[in-house]
């Protein structure tokens, strides 16, 4: 049977234009129940119980349930417990979660898989005894409304048929839509909401814990606390008119009355302030904001403050303090365009983890939430299960947020285990973190070689066989993911050859294969203190792939011939083969280096490669590359507990800088080759230079110290660095080094044919063009890059997907959000492990400022990387506004000043332990604090680290999840470019 739809669409040019389908129409489609009598099932088609036995108190009889789109959208977490079964998931439900919510769909797909749920995916608009006309001036929601009405009566006079005892299945529909279940009462179809239909759910405990709350923010007027946001059409007519702007609100860590929003049209960021001036927005939301008029501007608050940690009820605080101290006069440069939340465009609300904090009322239901993210406000959920959540880390989800209350509205996901316990932890860094850390899937795993796969005689036939060069890789201890290898040997005449050998990742990960579609969403490996999460399975990442020592390897080749200047003479890449001689760490190279008793080949290649390197390095600075200060902390770990026991810096070798080197050459020449033979689709990097407004405070900071730098461009920038020198205080340049970095943007992944050839340009290393080519293995953008590079010297052919300008956008969106979230992942690692090191301890240790604020100094403490306030009374300490310090009598505090501080652990938070900054030196009366012990005290010069890189040092190191190679970095928060 046929039918046909009719759609009326608008083009570009303003037309209208009917489009008319044929729509096919079936009368043996199955019902999937075994209670059926007159579908012609397979004993495989059947899902749905031949009695469904009632779990609800409501309904004492066999019945399956049938869902309306909005229970899917909003209690999927209630679907995914195993309590509901026997359900019946319609095809007009299944499209129409599809269109709204993928995320919510591909969870709701997962759960039809299971074959011990019973839901059953019943095509209800391709059956001629289900399908529903769209009426005439009927909205589409009625109409799909009417559809799943049809189909629950359709279902329920289809099992009464041939009934031979006159017992069979009934339906219930469960719907929250009110206007739906008076209609489908009155055609005689037994309806719930869902909310009752679980509250009477016998034998499964913490289920109702589960639903969504899910209230219409804008209809709870009375008592309201928050000005009602706007409607989607008048946030349109507002950004088309140019009265509102859209953009991204970013909430403030320090403070949790303050964000920001960046948007096009302006230089610098949009202020938000206060709990009316943010109005419910939450961090990632895209909002819809109204600029405040000029004089009204301020400028960001420079006091710490954070929320309350009890549920203070539906009371606004007075924002007295923060919006006084905010406003500056409108010659200040630090103005900030000020403005206010009037919309909300999308939520980009997830699940979050956190703890629970108790209500104080005895049998109480409702508690608040405390985000583990500082970020995210405060949650109330309701649950009856709060003895013993309040011991657990636990996620939550959002669900709405009403004008009349305080805090937005969630309800409890799940437990992810005991506060403290360190996979529960691990878990909860994951997790904030969006980093996919789910098991290989076996459609993945079907894409691996054998365990016992070896090179094939054919496979070596085709490549350049360099089996018998002097190979060898250098890595950090421990390593297991080795991306690369280098060789150099003498050509004569004052000419050498030198080689980067990279693994060829490519050959075993495919385009199209669920391998590389898995790749692709990870993007990267990352890389905890005590964890390492793979971008492909360790087959290939610690075997296959992995150029170990005396294992022939598939590799991808980069040969340069060079002069004894290290200036490039010529370039050329293959395919190849190759036999590592030796898989070194840097401490073992650097011994054979400076071993003049040896004299073998690996030695002698080390030397020529050492002795390069030192002039392309001299060539990058004058160039006017930065040299940007965070070297590694290491972490001792306990072999036993995995717990670490101390931490110490990571020294520098020559041997570092060597591999670093041509990790940036072999990028550079890649980059090159492909603008040359792709000018529209390369996969490039680029970082932008810092804007003005970044380096505001750290050139008033410098000049504080007596160094005016000059900033106009890098090579200016990293001249004045050079000069920037106390001789009496030799850790000065370093810390210099530090703030600079904190200036900086993060460096980008981009495809050419999206900028011009201006904004290819890579600040950091000062140089016109740069990607990624030398870790495939743990970056996905390196594959990318492989199959390009593959594609220029007709090695592989070329994919369609490589020359699509739109599908490389979004890889490089999420290749750069991926990068991003690994970062910060790495350095929550590094802080949990912090805790779990200063627990039951104190230390004496020196610190220098790093910033000023109204009520506090962020000092850093150089030995362990960390940061944080050190909170000053306001009744000792004058705050002055202009030049940023603090005065307390004769002592004067400001950035760069170095301080002795005494570090301890505050536990009394659970969800954010701390660690607690007290003043030993210098002594102020009444508020510094005795030392315990001032022979723990380390100086300063000694050392500085970079929360964002870790290398595990244990007892065991066999034992230990392997770690990263060390990696020239390019972007922010870094010392060197990344390779």
């Amino acid at each position: 049977m046929w039918t046909t739809k009719t759609f009326l669409t608008k083009t570009k040019r303003g037309n209208i234009l009917k489009i008319v389908r044929e729509h096919y129409l079936r009368d043996d489609l199955l019902c999937g129940s075994s209670a059926c009598n007159s579908c012609p099932h397979k004993d495989d088609e059947l899902v749905l119980d031949i009695k469904p036995h009632s779990i609800c108190a409501l309904f004492d009889y066999d019945h399956y349930l049938v869902l309306d789109t909005n229970v899917v959208l909003h209690q999927i977490d209630v679907l995914e417990e195993d309590a509901l079964t026997n359900v019946i998931i319609l095809q007009t439900v299944l499209e129409e979660v599809k269109h709204q919510n993928t995320a919510i769909f591909q969870r709701l797909l997962e759960i039809i898989g299971k074959k011990n749920r019973k839901f059953y995916s019943f095509v209800n608009e391709h059956h001629k005894d289900t399908y529903v006309e769209r009426n005439p001036g009927e909205k589409p929601n009625d109409r799909n409304d009417r559809a799943i009405r049809r189909a629950a009566s359709w279902y329920a006079s289809h099992l009464s048929i041939n009934s031979l005892d006159g017992k069979f299945p009934q339906i219930v529909l469960l719907t929250d839509d009110e206007k739906n279940r008076e209609l489908a009462q009155e055609e005689g179809i037994v309806c719930c909401s869902v909310k009752d239909y679980i509250e009477n759910v016998n034998g499964f405990v913490g289920l109702v814990d589960k639903l969504s709350k899910n209230v219409i923010p804008e209809s709870c007027s009375k008592d309201a606390l928050y000005p009602a946001h706007l409607t989607p059409t008048q946030i349109h007519v507002g950004i088309r008119n140019g009265k509102l702007y859209q953009g991204t609100f970013h909430a403030s860590r320090d403070n949790f009355l303050e964000g920001s929003c960046t948007v096009s049209a302006l230089e610098k960021p949009i202020l938000l302030q206060g709990h009316i001036g943010i109005n419910r927005a939450v961090d990632g939301d895209i909002v819809a904001i109204e600029l405040f008029p000029r004089e009204e501007w301020r400028k960001p608050s420079d006091i710490v403050l954070e929320d309350k940690a009890d549920d203070p009820g539906d009371l606004l605080e007075e924002e007295v303090e923060l919006l006084s101290t905010a406003k500056a006069d409108t010659s200040d440069d630090e103005i900030t365009p000020t403005g206010k939340v009037v919309g909300i465009i999308r939520r980009k609300w997830r699940q979050y983890c956190g703890i629970l904090k108790p209500s104080k009322f005895p049998g109480a239901t409702r508690h608040l939430f405390t985000p583990a993210e500082r970020k995210i406000p405060h949650v109330r959920i309701e649950t009856r299960q709060s003895d013993v959540l309040a011991s657990q880390r636990i996620l939550v989800a959002l669900d709405s947020w009403p004008r009349n209350s305080r805090y937005p509205l969630g309800h409890f996901v799940r437990s992810l285990g005991p506060i403290g316990d360190k996979a529960a932890e691990n878990e909860v860094i994951l997790l904030e973190h969006d980093i996919p850390h789910a098991r290989f899937s076996e459609a993945v795993l079907a894409c691996l070689p054998p365990d016992d796969w070896t090179i094939p005689e054919e496979e070596i036939r085709r490549r350049v066989d360099l089996r018998p060069l002097c190979v060898c890789s250098v890595d950090p201890p421990g390593c297991t993911d080795i991306d690369d290898a280098l060789h150099a040997r003498p050509l004569g005449g004052g000419r050498c050859e030198v080689g980067v050998h990279i693994a060829d990742v490519t050959h075993f990960v495919r385009p199209g294969t669920a391998l590389d579609a898995e790749a692709a969403s990870r993007s990267t490996t990352v890389y905890l203190v005590d964890k390492r999460i793979d971008m492909v399975p360790e087959l290939l990442s610690s075997n296959l792939c992995s150029l170990r020592g005396g294992e022939e390897r598939l590799a991808f080749s980069c040969v340069w011939e060079m002069d004894e200047n290290a200036n490039v003479l010529s370039t050329k890449f293959h395919k190849s083969v190759i036999k590592s001689r030796s898989a070194m760490t840097y401490e073992e190279a650097q011994l054979i280096i400076d071993d003049r008793s040896r004299d073998d080949e690996i030695a002698n290649s080390l030397r020529l490669l050492n002795k390069l390197a030192k002039k392309l390095k001299q060539k990058r600075l004058d160039n006017g590359a930065l040299l940007l200060a965070s070297p590694e902390i290491r972490f001792q770990v306990d072999s036993e507990t995995h717990e670490p026991v101390e931490v110490q810096a990571k020294k520098m070798l020559e041997t570092n800088s060597m591999v670093e080197e041509f990790m940036l050459l072999g990028n550079v020449s890649v980059a090159q080759r492909l603008a040359a033979e792709f000018p529209r689709c390369a996969l490039l990097r680029r970082h932008p230079p810092p804007p003005p407004a970044h380096l505001h405070q750290f050139l008033k900071a410098a000049a504080q110290q007596g160094f005016e730098l000059d900033v106009s461009t890098n090579k200016a920038f990293s001249k004045s660095l050079d000069l920037a020198v106390m001789p009496e205080r030799p850790f000065f340049n370093t810390l210099l080094r530090i703030m600079a970095t904190r200036c900086m943007q993060q460096a980008v992944y981009f495809s050419s044919g999206t900028l011009t050839q201006e904004e290819f340009y890579h600040y950091g290393l000062a140089c016109p063009i740069y990607t990624h080519f030398t870790s495939p293995i743990r970056r996905y953008a390196d594959v990318m890059v492989h199959r390009l590079l593959a594609a220029s010297v007709g090695a592989d052919t070329t994919h369609p997907s490589l020359l699509d300008v739109s599908h490389a956008l979004r890889r490089c969106e999420n290749l750069n959000y991926r990068h991003r979230q690994a970062q910060h992942a790495g350095r929550a690692s590094v802080a949990l492990n912090t805790h779990i090191l200063f627990k039951n301890r104190v230390e004496i240790e020196s610190a220098v400022v790093l910033a000023v604020k109204r009520n506090a100094l962020q000092v850093l403490i150089p030995k362990y990387g960390l940061e944080g306030p050190l909170y000053l009374p306001s009744d000792k300490f004058k705050y002055n506004e202009e030049e940023h310090f603090q005065v307390c009598d004769d002592i004067v505090l400001k950035t760069f000043d170095e301080l002795t501080i005494r570090l301890t652990l505050d536990s009394t938070n659970l969800q954010h332990r701390k660690l607690v900054f007290q003043l030993v030196k210098p002594f102020i009366p009444g508020f510094s604090v005795a030392p315990d012990d001032e022979n723990t005290k380390m100086d300063v010069e000694e050392c500085v680290v970079d929360k964002a890189k870790v290398d595990i040092k244990g007892k065991d190191a066999s034992s230990k999840p392997q770690k990263k190679r060390k990696d020239p970095t390019d972007g922010k928060n870094k010392k060197k470019p990344k390779k």
